[in-house]
C-alpha cells in the first residue's frame, strides 16, 4: 500500500525536477552560453548534480530538452519568409527575426552559428535555415535583386561571424546596436551595376561546416564541473 502511495509522488517530484532543471538552464545558458558548467545550473535549479545527470545524461541532452520550443520558433519564421511574395522582404524580415534572438539569448546564439554534435533539433534547424537561405537567395537572383555570384555559403558564414558578435555588441552598445552591421550586410548581397565581382572561390559546404564548428560555443565562466 505505501508503494502505491509514494510511487505518484515520487513521479511528481521527478517531473518537477525536471521542470526546474530545464527552466535553470535556460537561464544560465542565456546568460553564459552553452558552455556554461553544469553544477551551475543544478545549484540554480535547487537539486544536486546526480539528479542533474539522473534526468539529462550529457550536455547535448539538456540543451536538446531546452531549446526544442525556440528552434521551432526559428523554423516558422523562416516559413514564413519563403511564403513571402517579394524574396528581398523576406530575406530582411527572417533575418531581422532571426537577429533579435541571437542578440539576447547566447544559448541560441551558440546553437544558430555553430555546429554542435547530438542536438536532432538543431540539426533540423541548420537543414531548415539553409533551405530557406537557397529558395530566397535563388529568387532574389532569378529577379535581379541579389547579385549573381552570392552562394548560400557566403551568406550563411557572414551570418555566423556577424552573429557571434552580436550578443557583446547589444550588451554594450545598445539592445537593437545589431541593426546597423545587418543592413550593412544585406547591403552588400543587393545586386549593383557598381558591384565589384567577389575574390577569391566561395566556400564549399564542407568548408562551411568546418570553419563554423571551429568557433565552438560561447565561452564562459568555469567552475568546478560541466
Amino acid at each position: 500500500m505505501t508503494d502505491d502511495v509514494t510511487a505518484p509522488a515520487r513521479r511528481r517530484d521527478a517531473r518537477r525536477n525536471r521542470e526546474l532543471l530545464t527552466e535553470a538552464a535556460h537561464e544560465v545558458f542565456t546568460e553564459q552560453g552553452l558552455e556554461a558548467p553544469l553544477d551551475v545550473i543544478a545549484r540554480r535549479a535547487g537539486v544536486g548534480n546526480a539528479t542533474l545527470y539522473r534526468h539529462f545524461p550529457s550536455r547535448a541532452a539538456l540543451v536538446e530538452a531546452v531549446f526544442r520550443d525556440p528552434l521551432a520558433g526559428t523554423m516558422a519564421a523562416g516559413e514564413r519568409a519563403r511564403a513571402a511574395t517579394d524574396p528581398w522582404e523576406g530575406l530582411v524580415g527572417y533575418l531581422e527575426a532571426v537577429f533579435a534572438v541571437l542578440a539576447t539569448d547566447r544559448g541560441t546564439n551558440d546553437l544558430m552559428t555553430t555546429h554542435i554534435e547530438g542536438v536532432e533539433s538543431l540539426q533540423a534547424v541548420h537543414a531548415h535555415n539553409r533551405t530557406t537561405m537557397e529558395l530566397l537567395l535563388r529568387r532574389g537572383r532569378d529577379e535581379g535583386s541579389i547579385r549573381a555570384d552570392v552562394t548560400t555559403e557566403d551568406v550563411l558564414f557572414a551570418l555566423a561571424a556577424l552573429g557571434r558578435a552580436v550578443p557583446s555588441l547589444s550588451t554594450t552598445v545598445g539592445p537593437d546596436a545589431w541593426r546597423r552591421p545587418l543592413t550593412l550586410l544585406l547591403a552588400g548581397l543587393r545586386a549593383s551595376p557598381a558591384a565589384a565581382p567577389l575574390p577569391a572561390p566561395a566556400l564549399t559546404a564542407d568548408e562551411l561546416g568546418d570553419v563554423l564548428q571551429g568557433l565552438g560555443p560561447h565561452r564562459a565562466p568555469r567552475s568546478s564541473s560541466g
